[in-house]
Formats: C-alpha cells, sequence, structure tokens
C-alpha cells in the first residue's frame, strides 16, 4: 500500500490485483466503521436493563443514545477537517484508541453520568474515525472500480454494523448490559495494532491553516441543533428553551457561513456544495438514515410494548434485513460501475418507500407476512443506496478535500437521523394516548413521507445522463448546479 499521491492512487487501478497488505488495510478501516455504526444501534435494546441496573429516569436514559449522537453529529466537519490536515492515518488511529478506551469505561462505570459521559466520548472518537477512514480509501482506490469496490465493501461494513447491531444487542443482552459495551474493546485494540503496520504513511495533507472561528462556530451550532430537537419532545418544540436552543444553532450557522466566506483557508470550503451529485447524495443520506433511525425506535415500541415480544424476538425481527446487507452490499461496487449510483439510489427509494408503505398495516397481530416483506423491503434499500450513497458523495472530490466531503457526509446523515427521531418520537406520544396502534402507524408516515421524498430526490438526479463531474475548484466554472 503506497502513500495517497497521484502516482500511488493509480496503482489500485481497475485492471491491478490488490495485495495482501492493501486488504488488511481496508479490513482494518471495516472493522472500525462497523464499530461506528454498530454503536449508533446496539444501546437501544439493553437501555432498559440500563435503567434497571444503574436507577435512570426515564429522561437521563434517553442520552445513553443521544450523548452518542451529540458527540458524532456536532464534530463530524472538524473531524474530516482536522483528517485532512494532520494526516488521516495520525487522526484515524489516535481517535481509535480513545474509542476503545471509552468503550471499556462505558462497560464498567456504575453511575448513569459517567455512562453518558463515555458514550459521549464514544461519539466525539468516531467522529473522527469515520471520516478519516473514508478519505484513506478515496485517497488511496482510483476512482472508478476499484474505488467503486472498496467503498462497497467498506460501507456494507457499517450497514451491516447498524443493521445487525439490534441482533447483536439482544444476544449480549441476556448476559448483561455491560457487554454491549465491553465487547467492542478487544475489537477495537486489534485493529489499532493491525493499523499501526498495515495502514500507509507519508501520505500528502491538506496546505493552509486552521480555521478556529468556523471549527468553534460549526461544532458549536451543530451540538445546539442536535441538542435542541432531541429534549424538544420533553420540553415542548414550543418551550422558550427550545426556541432559544434552535435559534441559537440557526445564529452560529450563519457566523459560519460568512466566516467561510471571508476567512482566508476555511474550514469547509463553500464552493463544494456546488456539485449537485454531492448535494444530493447528502440529502439522501438524510432521508435514508433518518428516516430508518426513526423507524427503529418506532418498531421496538411496536413489539416490545405492544406485541410483548422479548428483546431478543425483538432483536430477531431485524435480522432479515440485517442478513440482505451484508451479503449484498459488497457487490453495489460492480453495480454501480454498470448502472451508475444514481439509478441504484432511485431503486433503493422505491425499496425504501415500500417498506415502510407495508408498516402503515400494523395491527395488533400482525404475523410475518407483513413483517418479513417489510424487512427486506427495507434490507434492499440500504443495501443499494448506502454504498451508492458513499461513493457519489466523493466521486470527484479533490485528495485533499476527501476529508471534508466525508465529514459533511457523516453529518448528514447523524443530524438527519437525530431531528428524524425527536418528530417521530413526538408524533408517536401525541396520538398514542387515545389509540396506541394509531400513533404507531401515524408515526411510520413520517418516515414514509420522507422516503417519497428521497425518491423525488433520486429521480431529479437521474434527468442528468452525463457521468459525475469533478467538484469545481473556488475559481473553477460552476459545471453543475443543484
Amino acid at each position: 500500500m503506497t502513500p495517497s499521491s497521484t502516482s500511488s492512487t493509480s496503482s489500485t487501478g481497475t485492471g491491478e490485483r490488490w495485495g495482501a497488505r492493501l486488504w488488511g488495510a481496508l479490513t482494518v478501516l471495516c472493522a472500525v466503521i462497523f464499530l461506528d455504526a454498530l454503536d449508533v444501534s446496539m444501546v437501544g435494546v439493553a437501555l432498559p436493563s440500563i435503567q434497571a441496573d444503574l436507577g435512570m429516569t426515564t429522561s437521563s436514559l434517553q442520552w445513553v443514545v443521544s450523548g452518542y449522537v451529540l458527540g458524532y453529529g456536532g464534530l463530524l466537519l472538524l473531524g474530516g477537517r482536522t483528517a485532512d490536515l494532520l494526516g488521516r492515518r495520525r487522526v484515524f488511529l489516535a481517535a481509535l484508541a480513545v474509542f476503545a478506551v471509552a468503550s471499556l469505561l462505558g462497560g464498567v462505570v456504575d453511575d448513569g453520568a459517567l455512562l453518558i459521559a463515555a458514550r459521549f466520548l464514544k461519539g466525539i472518537s468516531a467522529a473522527f474515525t469515520a471520516p478519516a477512514a473514508l478519505s484513506i480509501i478515496t485517497t488511496t482506490f482510483a476512482e472508478g472500480p476499484a474505488r467503486n469496490r472498496a467503498l462497497s465493501i467498506f460501507t456494507a461494513c457499517g450497514a451491516s454494523g447498524f443493521s445487525l447491531g439490534l441482533v447483536l444487542s439482544g444476544l449480549l443482552t441476556e448476559l448483561g448490559w455491560r457487554w454491549t459495551f465491553l465487547m467492542p474493546v478487544p475489537v477495537a485494540i486489534i485493529a489499532l495494532v493491525a493499523g499501526l503496520k498495515l495502514l500507509p504513511r507519508g501520505e500528502e495533507r491538506a496546505t493552509g491553516g486552521h480555521d478556529l472561528i468556523g471549527a468553534v462556530t460549526i461544532t458549536a451550532s451543530m451540538l445546539l441543533l442536535v441538542y435542541g430537537v432531541v429534549e424538544a419532545p420533553e420540553v415542548g418544540w414550543g418551550s422558550p428553551r427550545t426556541i432559544a436552543t434552535l435559534a441559537g444553532a440557526v445564529a452560529l450557522l450563519a457566523v459560519f457561513v460568512l466566516t467561510e466566506m471571508r476567512v482566508r483557508h476555511p474550514l469547509v470550503r463553500l464552493g463544494i456544495l456546488r456539485s449537485a451529485p454531492l448535494v444530493r447524495a447528502n440529502l439522501g443520506l438524510v432521508i435514508l438514515f433518518g428516516s430508518y433511525v426513526g423507524f427503529q425506535f418506532v418498531a421496538m415500541q411496536y413489539f416490545q410494548n405492544l406485541l410483548h415480544w422479548s428483546a431478543l424476538e425483538t432483536a430477531l425481527a431485524f435480522l432479515p434485513a440485517g442478513l440482505l446487507v451484508a451479503v449484498t452490499s459488497t457487490k453495489m461496487g460492480d453495480l454501480a460501475d454498470r448502472f451508475g449510483t444514481q439509478r441504484l439510489i432511485a431503486v433503493g427509494a422505491v425499496a425504501l418507500a415500500g417498506g415502510y408503505g407495508i408498516f402503515l398495516g400494523v395491527d395488533a397481530d400482525p404475523g410475518l407476512g407483513m413483517i418479513l416483506p417489510g424487512m427486506v423491503l427495507l434490507g434492499i434499500a440500504f443495501a443499494l443506496s448506502f454504498p451508492s450513497l458513499n461513493i457519489q458523495a466523493t466521486n470527484g472530490v479533490a485528495d485533499d478535500e476527501q476529508g471534508l466531503a466525508s465529514g459533511l457526509l457523516n453529518t448528514s446523515g447523524q443530524v438527519g437521523g437525530a431531528i428524524v427521531l425527536a418528530v417521530v418520537t413526538a408524533v408517536m406520544t401525541s396520538n398514542s394516548a387515545a389509540d396506541p396502534i394509531g400513533g404507531i402507524r401515524a408515526a411510520v408516515v413520517v418516515s414514509a413521507i420522507l422516503a417519497l421524498i428521497g425518491l423525488g430526490i433520486a429521480v431529479t438526479g437521474l434527468r442528468s445522463a452525463r457521468r459525475p463531474q469533478p467538484v469545481p475548484a473556488q475559481d473553477e466554472k460552476v459545471l453543475e448546479t443543484v
């Protein structure tokens, strides 16, 4: 595996087989993105056991989930840019070490506040490992078949980690909730040792100084936004606290945009958003990930609270979707080469809308005839769309901005997940008092509407028959507009 440069990238072209070192490095990156995604969903089934063991209130318990989302979604842009400036390998390995320590702390603490702090720290570490890992791949493999193949494997591991998180959580919770935190520790340590040996050295770094004002304002804005939407269902969307928090997020975002327009070395070069494929990919991930996070939360309430399924039975209900993603996603690179990412995203959007549409028929006795087809369609949607969105978001982006593109994409997913989850929770709560099944249906409607919006965006992308063009530099003519 050679340093990331024009010459080195070409060494991983279409006609050359990948050596053991290259496969080893890709395995390290895939293992870590699997752990990052696993942590988003795996804690869900364990929450009742955590609450009983640590004596946490319902309002504090939500922060076991939200603390991770705050750290992850709030710092992703900073993580991506830091990887570009300081070196992707260095940032990736340092953040991975923090992830291992935070996982260990989460498994041994006996206080709810300390557990939330450990989760927040894990989210921060994931905010640096995820964009660094993705940008290592995109600067090592040549754009085209080689990169598409690597990204399809990488994103398959991420999607599988998220999809299988509930299944693993159901199994581990039977042994004790602490195992859901301790299980990633040895995997992270092995990946860290292997990464020291296998990840490329001597990589090129982005030039320029640090945009401290931009970093502080965008990070604070994302943190306030996620905090506001997570707390809104509890304190009320119209409460002064919610309004002040969201207004503060908007104000900080405005300051950030003004800063990026004037600073010499911006954290986010706003010209990167002139690429329509990149913007569509980010919107697509907001919808894909956000709608599924909301649906997953609703489905867990439905299976456990209304149908009275056990944690393991609930986890197994999601197994068909997880298996489909794990088995088929590695082939998406070849399909993207043949049909183009936009067609795969459009088909995935149809499957996503169809899956949610089936679950609109929930009742007190759903039966396998409803659950299995719905889960299969959602698995197909993730298998097609998730790798394709990652490929589309990074194609045509210069090497020194791959961390930025990766950070933007991951931020879209995490922030989208937090916002949609808050909306879905509010809709379900407001409609469940008199009719619990009706509340479930109303919440699924939110995900279904989002899926239809995503389909509309995907169809818009199909209108362009051209291959994705390079993202324009600041002084270049815009080739394609949104």
